[in-house]
């Protein structure tokens, strides 16, 4: 990776994955598709992006009816056994509310199934449902993830385990099974863009995803640059960072805003209304497609923004977060096929010659 004065430049061999929260979508005549044929869809979307050649899969985590996955872990699982090559994680694990030796197995367990293909993104989640689900106060909402953390960093060595802390019994030698083929799994830690985080990423070694929902992705470079040397001041290894992103993409620009538009506006609104913010519009949806936050329009347009995000962050990894709340499954098919088949290859031109011009094009 170079360095230059205002960005970090992205390496010129990135990977790219997309992600999905298994949004309950709806059918033709505009009718919520039932859970069980929506977690259905969400494992064909993930057989196509492997068919097509995108390099990872994840799934997120949520206890709420507008998602459809509450176990990623049962969804990697079938979808390992239809799949090859394509790795298979979460975005995000809410670690909070769970228990990391659990996790661990889960997790070992779906690596054993899928031949050593299983990564993890742990998070605190953008939504709390599962602390009360779980039994667990949300006032405790920062030990509960420090601890955690320190936890699970512990039981990813697969050696015995010491441990303890105010959040849950000790652990005094315990070993975790089934180890692992490769003696770890591969770990990435969340981040919305909190220093702290980023710093507590790099104490542990972990691998860094940017969750970038929202401005201009440069203002992420920053953390990039925090992170490596964090890495370096605490004596690890240089470790990946990547990029999770929304967007869509279709056959055209005006195409894709119009399929996404409609759904984009409904499921802000529902969870702005929650949360106390004002409705959206058509222009803000607009804005965040310029500012280079919603990667949306045709493979020309959505490669440029990829490439322009990769370099100004300097990320070597990019997950496209796919779904965009009630957007039907078959739109979601041809953006998966249009991502693995154009998209990626477009973007893997566009870095391999750095004089080529990577602005968006978002007129």
């Amino acid at each position: 990776m170079e360095t230059t004065d205002s960005t970090t430049v992205a390496t010129t061999d990135p990977t790219f994955g997309l992600d999905t929260f298994g949004d309950v979508t709806v059918d033709p005549a505009g009718r919520p598709v039932p859970a069980d044929q929506v977690i259905r869809n969400v494992v064909a979307e993930a057989v196509l992006a492997d068919h097509v050649g995108v390099d990872a899969f994840g799934l997120g985590e949520h206890h709420r009816p507008d998602f459809a996955v509450t176990a990623p872990e049962v969804v990697l699982a079938a979808i390992a056994a239809r799949t090859e090559n394509i790795r298979l994680g979460t975005a995000v694990t809410v670690l909070s509310s769970d228990d990391p030796v659990r996790v661990y197995e889960r997790f070992a367990t779906l690596d054993a199934v899928s031949d050593g293909r299983a990564e993890i993104t742990l998070g605190r989640g953008s939504f709390v449902e599962s602390f009360p689900l779980f039994g667990y106060d949300l006032a405790d909402y920062e030990n509960l993830f420090e601890e955690k953390l320190d936890l699970f960093a512990a039981l990813r060595s697969e050696q015995p385990v010491t441990w303890s802390g105010s959040t849950r019994t000790a652990l005094h030698a315990a070993d975790v099974h089934p180890k692992t083929a490769a003696g770890a799994i591969p770990t990435w830690v969340g981040v919305g863009g909190s220093p702290q985080s980023v710093v507590r990423a790099a104490r542990y070694g972990f691998a860094l995803m940017l969750a970038i929902i929202g401005g201009d992705p440069a203002r992420f470079a920053p953390y990039s640059r925090l992170y490596r040397q964090a890495l370096a001041e605490f004596g690890h290894a240089p470790q990946p960072v990547g990029v999770h992103a929304p967007g869509l993409v279709a056959d055209t620009d005006a195409e894709a805003i119009e399929l996404a538009w409609p759904h984009f506006q409904a499921m802000r609104d529902r969870i702005g209304q929650e949360r106390g913010w004002g409705p959206t519009s058509r222009a803000e949806f607009e804005r965040d497609i310029a500012s280079g936050a919603q990667h949306v329009g045709s493979p020309d347009t959505v490669a440029r923004k990829i490439a322009q995000t990769l370099r100004a962050t300097g990320a070597n990894r990019f997950d496209l977060k796919y779904s965009m709340g009630t957007l039907p499954h078959d739109v979601l098919m041809h953006g998966i096929e249009l991502y693995g088949t154009d998209v990626i290859p477009r973007v893997r031109r566009l870095l391999a010659a750095p004089t080529a011009p990577v602005a968006a094009n978002v007129g």
